[in-house]
């Protein structure tokens, strides 16, 4: 992906007041809440309980600039914000960075993130950070969840620790961006744009769900200003009719607007794209313009009236690759120009898996059930599979299943919940030299568990019958416990199965002869 700048030191115009935007606004690292353009970034302490923190001593920062948290521990594959969020809902995230030289090292490092189980973008600060710029991302997800996780993570280019800034988590109405299954996908910004002449970047309260339009001037197009506004609530998008107000156009209706945006080339894939169009001139019989779009030379929308109530066209699923080129066309005997106000670009991102909902839900119970958990017990058990839980490791199919769970010699207190019996293709579960107690659960269900280590820890009650009903264990490690009685005959009985006990709960074979 690619990432987005703005300046250190900002101002924002306040047009009319408004209720806050729904969602979750963090500034990262701040032990307090901070106000910027009119919306209260809190602490980020209660979605994440990992990394540390610091102040970035540098003066005329934005509040949500000068402090940032960081994540220095090598060994975690990830690290996680959680936020909680309602089911089969929409979200606009925006993850924001300023390195700062934090680290003394003069070098931002390069990391991944990371939403629920699919690996987002990379993100890489460098060259944003020696023209003073910082850098933010953003994406907008479905949830089908009660749940929502951002994450950060390592990956090979990783030479210190990950940070960030502030984290946005903003709440979108159904019909936004609502051509795009996000069930299936996720849209990642390539940009989003007024287009005009230089002026001040519109974000809450002109748009009421906080996006960032950033200013796209070219001198090589006359720019317009709109006479009327907008409705924004008669676009699917809800644009703020701030990015309205001004609009590229040509002389006289009788040559084509060409216009190279984004600015940059692009790799070669599949990419959202919305347009928006308004007639500058005031409301009248005679106020519109009919022009047809075309993209790369491919028809677009071949005939558009657009009027002074604004339009917008969109595809879901366009192909781009390399230079953008626009070209906007007059139709036929046309007395008037085309005029672009506006321009959104996503690219299309295959969700990167399912991890199987019963699954997540035991390790959930199981994260619950003990006590210091490994620090990387955060955001999706198993995806991506990189960057699972430690000591999880999980299948490669459409939907994942866990089939290994070790957390040998851990240190690990508490006890095990019933659910642990739902991953049905766990193969291997070693919990062995930790200080559980409670009761071995029936885990019957767990048909393809062939190992099973529990020695060394400090289960008690008596020794299940139902382990004798797991048609593939081979392995059954029970020694150093607290366990009551022994070892049931259906289990003894079994063949092809090593069973490692303590001496009294082995029954006893000692048989006495007459006298």
């Amino acid at each position: 992906m690619l990432p987005f700048f703005f300046f250190l030191l900002l101002s924002f115009s306040i047009s009319q007041a408004l209720p806050p935007p729904r969602g979750f606004y963090l500034n990262c690292g701040s032990p307090s809440t901070t106000k910027l353009n009119e919306i209260n970034y809190t602490s980020d302490r209660g979605f994440i309980n990992v990394g540390n923190t610091t102040t970035i001593k540098q003066k005329d920062l934005l509040p949500i600039l000068s402090t940032l948290r960081y994540f220095p521990d090598k060994s975690s594959r990830k690290h996680c914000y959680n936020f909680p969020v309602a089911k089969n809902s929409k979200y606009l995230i925006r993850t924001t960075y300023y390195y700062g030289n934090f680290d003394g090292k003069n070098s931002p490092p390069v990391f991944d993130q990371i939403i629920g189980g699919t690996k987002w973008s990379v993100v890489n600060t460098s060259e944003d950070y020696s023209k003073g710029q910082s850098s933010y991302y953003e994406i907008v997800v479905g949830v089908p969840g009660r749940k929502l996780s951002v994450c950060l993570a390592k990956n090979a280019k990783t030479l210190s620790s990950p940070f960030i800034s502030a984290l946005d988590v903003q709440s979108l109405e159904d019909t936004m961006y609502n051509s795009t299954d996000l069930g299936l996908y996720k849209l990642s910004l390539i940009a989003r744009n007024s287009f005009g002449a230089d002026g001040e970047m519109i974000s809450y309260p002109d748009d009421q769900y906080n996006r960032l339009w950033q200013p796209f001037s070219d001198l090589k197009h006359q720019t317009v200003i709109s006479q009327s506004s907008v409705n924004p609530s008669d676009f699917w998008n809800i644009p703020p009719a701030k990015a309205f107000m001004e609009g590229f156009t040509v002389s006289k209706g009788k040559k084509a607007l060409e216009l190279q945006w984004p600015p940059f080339p692009l790799p070669a894939t599949k990419y959202y794209i919305a347009l928006y169009f308004q007639d500058d001139r005031s409301p009248g019989p005679l106020s519109w313009r009919a022009f047809g779009a075309s993209i790369n030379g491919a028809a677009f929308s071949r005939r558009l009236n657009v009027s002074t109530s604004g339009v917008m066209v969109y595809s879901g699923q366009w192909p781009l690759s390399g230079q953008t080129t626009i070209t906007l066309t007059p139709a036929k005997g046309s007395p008037m120009g085309a005029v672009i106000n506006a321009g959104e670009v996503f690219q299309v991102i295959p969700l990167g898996g399912v991890t199987n909902i019963s699954d997540v839900t035991a390790m959930e119970d199981l994260l619950e059930n003990i006590n210091e958990p490994p620090v990387d017990w955060s955001g999706d058990p198993c995806l991506p599979l990189a960057n699972s839980w430690t000591g999880v490791t999980c299948s490669k199919e459409k939907i994942t299943k866990v089939i290994s769970l070790n957390l040998t010699n851990r240190g690990l207190a508490g006890s095990l919940p019933p659910s642990i019996s739902n991953m049905t293709a766990l193969k291997d579960l070693w919990l062995g030299k930790n200080k559980l107690t409670g009761p071995i659960p029936d885990l019957s269900p767990m048909t393809r568990l062939e190992t099973l280590h529990l020695e060394d820890n400090q289960f008690n009650g008596s020794i299940p019958e139902s382990l004798a009903r797991l048609p593939n264990l081979r392995i059954l490690s029970i020694k150093n416990n607290k366990l009551q009685g022994t070892i049931p005959s259906a289990l003894l009985q079994r063949k092809g199965l090593t069973i490692q006990a303590s001496p009294e709960n082995m029954p006893s074979t000692n048989n006495t002869g007459p006298s």
